[in-house]
């Protein structure tokens, strides 16, 4: 029973329960720590104490203890062992000097709150006080509001108007520094100008858009229509006033410059057409008159300190005296071009190539600027005169071909509808046409003239070689023009008509070579100088055969065949060099070729006299095929013998003839004896017929008589 005993034992159990006891729960480290700051050793110091307010936990008994306290290796034992003994103790004490501690701080919130309360009690009565003067304020001061409510009221109303008004005016109505501008003198015409003409044409659009509603026109509308019109047809007048004067000035500072100024004057005033063509009216009569002025200057009198040279110097000579014009023209005109271009605002319009022909627009301003280039340069032109003046054909197709040039040039610059250029067309058909007669004329000139009986030479004449020389000279001038290639919208050189549009244009032969030209090129060129390659050369053709036949009948002995080839063969040469003479040339081969024919066959025929072959021959090319050779008078075996015996002797002479013809001789002697010695003749031995005389029927000794290649062993 003792066990019983020993857990009933009150100590065993508390001894347990501490042994049982962790201390390492965090509430029991922080109790335990709150202890021993509790009872931590006092500081030998004790001003340091009564700065961490420890001298408050302390009794004053204890305070007696701690002077009496024995030296620092005691004092930990000490303090245990007071802190076991007096534990319950400290703590109520600790306790109460807290408690004491809240009341005295409890005490002061506690009086704090009482002012407190006494202030807001005092600062509502106040409130009381202001809120009863602000009922009486709000109710005295009721009717004062509300008029002046209404006065706010009535006020936005009348501002809101006021804006309006303004809006109004400012958009209906001009500043007086805007009327000035358009009205007065003293404003100049610009950018201030046009500000206000833009302004007022606004205007006018915006009040035909207002008196377009429901309501239709009003007074003020048709008041402000009518200020408008007014204001706007002063500032045309004065643009009118202004554009005249400058158009006038233009014309005696005869400068070409365009001020933007001017340009948006026009522009404005195109506007009104009848104003814009008074005022232009005077720009073309102004830039005659200076154009004319500047023109005869240059003819008489040259430029600044005499140079250039005045172009009368050379009227001597038509062809400078005609280019020197031209070129001033053509200068002049694009220079007047560009200026009216830059006038009327077009000049970017439209895009051309450089060199490209210039078509005519249809805008109103482009016709503007054809109708002043063609009153501009109506007077002008001076070279008709000097061109029908002119005998020589080469000078006049020299100056034939400089038309042409300027003809295209201006219808690059100005286009092919102004005056001008129908102008230089009609120059160009009548140059052509005097060039054309003057050819013909000299063509017939030849035709009658006849050849010298006394002279036995067979070369050209001399007028045939002087007529070739011309056509090669004009064949040079063709060949080196600086027409374009490309254009044949109107007539140029060598066409089948003067008036007629088809032929070689100017510059089918620009800057050709024999060898470089192409055969699209050569056609054309070669069909824009037939006809004159007909009228010259035609007739000279015609001269040689007519004249030699009169010459011969005159002088049998005279060879007028070979006389006809060699002027065909010389006029061949001549236009040999020429590629665009090709046709003509083989035309003309054609007539040698067909002359050397027929003197080919008149020298075979010859030869067959000479050999006593020609009737054999005839009689056997002439025959009937049925008829037997030997039956005939001309092939009957004794007279065929004996042309084969006088063609032996003939064998034997010395005499030359050219090739050709022995070739052909061989080959009738060949056919003669097949035909022999065919059963078709009915000869009688007709082997042994021919094999009596030389060639004896052997026609390989034949080609070696005549000292030939046979046809077969050529090659």
């Amino acid at each position: 029973m003792p066990s019983d005993t020993a857990t009933r034992n009150p100590i065993t159990h508390r001894l347990r329960k501490i042994l049982a006891t962790s201390f390492t729960d965090p509430t029991t480290v922080e109790a335990l720590q709150t202890l021993s700051q509790l009872y931590s050793a006092p500081r030998p110091d004790n001003a340091v104490d009564a700065a961490n307010g420890n001298g408050d936990e302390w009794s004053e008994s204890d305070e007696d203890d701690a002077e009496q306290q024995h030296p620092q290796d005691g004092v930990i034992d000490e303090t245990a062992a007071r802190a076991r003994k007096n534990l319950q103790r400290d703590l109520e004490n600790k306790l109460a000097q807290d408690s004491e501690h809240f009341l005295r701080a409890f005490g002061e919130v506690n009086q704090k709150l009482d002012d407190l309360e006494g202030l807001v009690a005092e600062m509502r009565m106040y409130c009381d006080e202001a809120e009863a003067q602000v009922g009486l304020t709000e109710a005295a001061s009721q009717s004062l509001l509300e008029h002046a409510e209404s006065l706010q009221q009535e006020r936005h109303q009348v501002e809101t108007r006021k804006s309006i008004v303004t809006l109004f005016l400012d958009r209906f109505t001009l500043t007086d520094a805007e009327i000035d501008a358009l009205t007065s003198r003293d404003v100049p015409v610009g950018a201030r100008f046009f500000l206000a003409m833009d302004k007022t044409a606004r205007i006018r659009v915006d009040c035909r858009v207002l008196m377009s509603g429901e309501d239709g026109p009003t007074k003020t509308g048709m008041d402000i229509m009518s200020t408008t019109s007014s204001y706007l047809e002063q500032g045309y007048d004065k643009i009118y006033r202004w554009c005249t004067f400058e158009f006038r000035r233009l014309g005696t500072e005869n400068h070409l410059e365009v001020s933007p100024t001017m340009v948006e004057s026009v522009r404005r005033l195109s506007q009104r057409p009848e104003l814009l063509s008074e005022a232009l009216a005077v720009l073309s009569q102004t830039k005659q008159n200076a154009l004319l002025n500047l023109f005869l200057n240059a003819l008489t009198r040259g430029g600044p300190s005499g140079l250039p040279r005045p172009i009368e110097l050379h009227a001597h000579d038509p062809i400078r005296y005609i280019g020197d014009m031209l070129a001033w023209v053509h200068q002049a005109i694009a220079a007047e071009c560009e200026f009216f271009e830059s006038l009327f605002g077009i000049s970017g319009r439209a895009k051309r190539m450089v060199g490209e022909v210039r078509v005519a627009g249809s805008s109103v301003e482009e016709e503007w600027v054809g109708d002043l280039l063609d009153v501009g340069v109506r007077k002008l032109l001076r070279v008709l005169h000097t061109i029908r003046a002119q005998d020589d054909s080469i000078v006049c197709y020299k100056i034939a071909n400089l038309l042409q040039y300027y003809t295209l040039t201006m219808q690059r610059t100005i286009g092919d509808r102004s005056v001008l250029s129908d102008a230089l067309r009609e120059i160009t058909q009548a140059s052509y046409k005097v060039f054309f007669n003057t050819i013909e004329a000299q063509g017939r000139a030849i035709l009658r003239i006849p050849l010298g009986l006394d002279d036995p030479s067979l070369a050209p004449p001399s007028f045939i070689m002087d007529h070739a020389q011309v056509l090669r000279e004009i064949m040079l001038v063709y060949d080196s023009s600086l027409l374009d290639e490309g254009t044949d919208s109107y007539p140029v050189r060598g066409t089948g008509e003067v008036n007629d549009g088809n032929g070689g244009d100017g510059g089918d032969d620009a800057g050709t070579g024999n060898d470089e030209i192409d055969s699209g090129a050569n056609a054309n060129a070669a069909k824009g100088f037939n006809r004159i390659l007909d009228i010259m050369i035609d007739p000279a053709i015609a001269m040689c055969a007519a004249a030699s036949e009169e010459k011969a009948r005159a002088r049998p002995q005279w060879d007028s065949a070979v006389f006809v080839l060699n002027c065909l063969c010389y006029l061949k040469n001549v236009l040999g060099p020429f590629s665009f003479t090709r046709d003509k040339q083989e035309e003309i081969e054609g007539i040698i070729q067909d002359r050397l024919c027929a003197l080919e066959d008149d020298h075979y025929d010859h030869i067959l006299r000479d050999a006593s072959l020609w009737d054999v021959v005839r009689a056997m090319e002439t025959k009937d095929p049925v008829t037997p050779l030997s039956r005939l008078p001309a092939t009957e075996p004794a007279a065929l013998q004996l042309a084969l015996s006088k063609f032996s002797l003939w064998l034997s002479t010395p005499d030359t003839v050219s090739s050709p013809p022995l070739r052909r001789l061989v080959r009738a002697y060949e056919s003669l004896c097949e035909e022999v010695k065919s059963g078709k003749a009915r000869y009688e031995a007709g082997s042994v017929l021919l094999g009596r005389e030389r060639p004896f029927g052997q026609v390989g000794l034949l080609w070696q008589i005549f000292g030939l290649v046979e046809e077969g062993d050529a090659y």
